[in-house]
Order: structure tokens, then C-alpha cells, then sequence
């Protein structure tokens, strides 16, 4: 099912004209890129998600997975941006559900910390190049 999903999230993400590889993530003249109403929602939440999950001390690191990856999956489903913004959204978007990913794969704490870590690193990233 994960590789399902993983596969129809790659399918929307390109349909929809993006190429992740394209370019690297970069700022739009020096300012933050704008994403839509729609979709800043969904990315708020997955980082309360995983915020949450940091705060209480939670070890149970393949259900946050899960929240996570459907997270995304409801942003990938609310996306209407396009043009560049839409195309550096995806270039932060690919790299961070290939994270969740491997998350769901690890198969010990100390490998889940280290994801966890990363993905953390990847919301302040997002906070960094978007508003």
C-alpha cells in the first residue's frame, strides 16, 4: 500500500508539471516564495505533528510516520499553485516525503531519532524559503 501511495504521490507531483531535480531550492529574489491558502494548512500541520511528537517524548516513531505520509498526501491533493513558487514548494516537497520514507522504514529507535532529526531540519527549512 506505502509503495502505492508513494507511487500516485510521484505521478500528481509530475502531472502537475514539477520536476523536482530541476532546480535546487533556492529564494525568490532574496524573499520567501508564497504557497496558497489551501495548501499551508497541511504543511503547518505536519510539523505540529512532529512537534507534538517531539514534545511528549513519543517513541512510536512507524505511527508517526503514517500521520505524517497522510499529511502530505492531503497537501499533494489540495495543490493549485503554479509557476516557480509551485516548482520550489516540490523541490523542498520530494526530498522531505523521501524522509518520511525512511522513517517508516527504520527499524530502530536510533535509526527513527535520526530521521526524526532530519525531518525537523526539513520543516525549518520549508520556514526558511516559504511564508
Amino acid at each position: 500500500m506505502k509503495n502505492l501511495l508513494l507511487l500516485i504521490a510521484t505521478i500528481l507531483l509530475m502531472a502537475c508539471g514539477s520536476d523536482p531535480d530541476a532546480h535546487l531550492l533556492r529564494l525568490n529574489n532574496g524573499e520567501k516564495w508564497k504557497v496558497n491558502e489551501e495548501m499551508t494548512p497541511f504543511i503547518e500541520e505536519g510539523n505540529a505533528i512532529l512537534q507534538t511528537y517531539l514534545a511528549n517524548g513519543d517513541t512510536d516513531f512507524h505511527a508517526l510516520a503514517d500521520k505524517l505520509e497522510k499529511q502530505n498526501w492531503q497537501l499533494i491533493k489540495s495543490c493549485t499553485m503554479e509557476g516557480e513558487s509551485h516548482d520550489q514548494l516540490h523541490n523542498w516537497l520530494h526530498p522531505h516525503m523521501a524522509m518520511i520514507d525512511e522513517l517508516e522504514e527504520a527499524e530502530t529507535q536510533e535509526q527513527a531519532k535520526e530521521k526524526i532529526e532530519k525531518l525537523a531540519a526539513s520543516f525549518e527549512v520549508y520556514h526558511a524559503h516559504f511564508k
